[in-house]
């Protein structure tokens, strides 16, 4: 049997196989520009993984744990000079990385805001995922305490796969490349030659400690409320920020929301007490001064009827600035 035949079939493979790789970049680019076609989360061309400079990308913008077609469980990438900076990991994380088009083994640093499992039900997961697929540099977990217990638990609950992907594919051991971070008040958080990262307590209820966090850049000031109720004091943290990333509740939904589910008064005490509304967002955005507020983890998340002006229109009554309506995978 000739060779040739076999030798074209393997190069046109390769060939098949490059492309496949060089394309798969591009989608969170597409899918950019489609969800937000006049704001400043079209500056996807200019976010490339290895461009300067900081960009956000919203990789799940629901709040809540529960599974939605519309939009993915919360987290966010901020890419700094080319270098990704992971906030929480609600399921789905990984996916929604790949689809941005971010190499999972080049994830370095990751940060949770607080212990709801639509913050850190992937947590383990991610760290997992990046390794199978090539990590070799260790991983950094900022966070709140028991982040050493989940991971420990992971490890365990993992551990005839980890054994088995070490012994024959030749991974690496995969508990001693995470190093993990673990602090319960506001806080230097970490800093390298790129971003500065600090932290500072919110107001989530029950949940405590859960943060929020402020990543200074050469070129952008970015903060993330994390989860929490209304917090006066959250606006001196997000002082002339260039970007706030703050959760939403829209509160005319939850009266059909509380329809819906059989756990309706202790689901609208939690809630309440929990989450900040759209006009308390504004009233935030307006006393910290930012430039732009990104409204996410929209609280209901799961509602087509709810639109885009209606997420910012009460924001609108107390901030003048940009507002941009969050969607999964948006540049920003």
């Amino acid at each position: 049997m000739s060779d040739q035949p076999f030798g074209r079939s393997r190069r046109d493979f390769m060939r098949i196989a490059v492309t496949a790789g060089t394309t798969a970049a591009l989608p969170w680019m597409q899918d950019a520009r489609a969800q937000s076609p006049a704001s400043s989360a079209t500056t996807a061309t200019a976010a490339g993984h290895s461009a300067k400079g900081t960009h956000l990308i919203l990789l799940g913008t629901k709040g809540g744990p529960t599974p939605s077609e519309l939009r993915a469980a919360p987290a966010n990438v901020l890419i700094v000079d080319g270098q990704p900076y992971v906030v929480d990991c609600g399921n789905g994380v990984a996916l929604q990385l790949t689809k941005a088009g971010i190499k999972l083994p080049g994830i370095r640093d990751i940060f949770l805001t607080h212990h709801h499992s639509d913050h850190n039900a992937d947590l383990g997961n991610l760290v997992f995922l990046a390794w199978a697929t090539g990590l070799h540099t260790p991983v950094n977990l900022y966070g709140p305490p028991r982040m050493t217990k989940m991971i420990d638990d992971f490890v365990d609950m993992n551990a005839i796969d980890l054994d088995v992907r070490m012994r024959e594919e030749g991974r690496p051991p995969f508990r001693p490349l995470i190093n993990i971070h673990e602090f319960d008040g506001p806080r230097l958080v970490m800093e390298d030659d790129r971003v500065r990262v600090t932290s500072m307590l919110v107001d989530h209820y029950t949940i405590k400690p859960a943060f929020a966090y402020r990543f200074e850049t050469q070129d952008r000031t970015v903060v993330f409320s994390g989860d929490t109720a209304y917090y006066p004091p959250l606006a001196e943290f997000a002082k002339g920020a260039d970007v706030l990333v703050h959760e939403v509740m829209y509160l005319p939904a939850l009266e059909k929301l509380m329809k819906s589910v059989d756990n309706a008064p202790t689901l609208l005490d939690h809630l309440m007490k929990s989450h900040s509304t759209t006009e308390q967002v504004g009233k935030i955005a307006a006393a910290a001064g930012v430039k732009t507020l990104v409204l996410s983890h929209f609280v209901p998340g799961g509602d087509p009827a709810i639109t885009d002006e209606m997420w910012a229109a009460d924001a609108r009554k107390h901030f003048d600035g940009e507002i941009i309506v969050g969607h999964d995978l948006q540049v920003i």
